[in-house]
């Protein structure tokens, strides 16, 4: 029997990074053949850094994962996941607060472009972490250096340091 190639698309912010969002990656591409990690441009959050940089960095992190790529998109997940001809939406959970959100996120995404959803837990360390949380801390001058990836935590800190300069 053949086994169908499956191409699954991980969408976010990822304004950082976060451990836990590589958590996510590392489960996920043992599950999928091809993994696109794709970075979204909202309009309606407040992103320290570009598409471009976060492309960049996770670029970096996943060097040496086989079948994981990253890119930027415009618009709708659901138009770029037609357009890169995906199977799959990989989705992180990390507690009951997301199930609401992710569950009625997953029902129109079908709905609408008949994709299916996959849901892992974070790993239990990573539960709480969130981008925007790693944001609040590290404007504060918090260290989250056990939540981020080294390279991600020295960026985070050099762009804060920017900014507090500036004030």
């Amino acid at each position: 029997m053949n086994r169908k190639f499956v191409r699954a698309v991980f969408p976010g912010s990822f304004d950082p990074i976060t451990n836990g969002h590589l958590d996510v990656i590392n489960r996920g591409m043992k599950l999928f053949d091809e993994l696109i990690i794709a970075v979204g441009r909202s309009p309606i959050k407040n992103q320290l850094f570009t598409p471009e940089e976060r492309v960049e960095m996770i670029t970096e992190l996943i060097a040496d994962m086989p079948g994981v790529m990253v890119e930027s998109f415009r618009g709708l997940m659901v138009e770029y996941a037609r357009r890169r001809k995906v199977d799959v939406i990989l989705r992180g959970l990390r507690s009951l607060t997301d199930v609401q959100y992710e569950f009625q996120l997953a029902m129109t995404n079908r709905a609408v472009a008949g994709l299916e959803t996959v849901f892992i837990m974070t790993s239990e360390q990573y539960g709480f972490t969130s981008s925007t949380l790693i944001r609040e801390v590290a404007s504060l001058g918090g260290d989250l250096s056990n939540l981020i990836p080294t390279g991600i935590y020295e960026r985070l800190q050099q762009r804060f340091d920017k900014l507090r300069n500036r004030n």
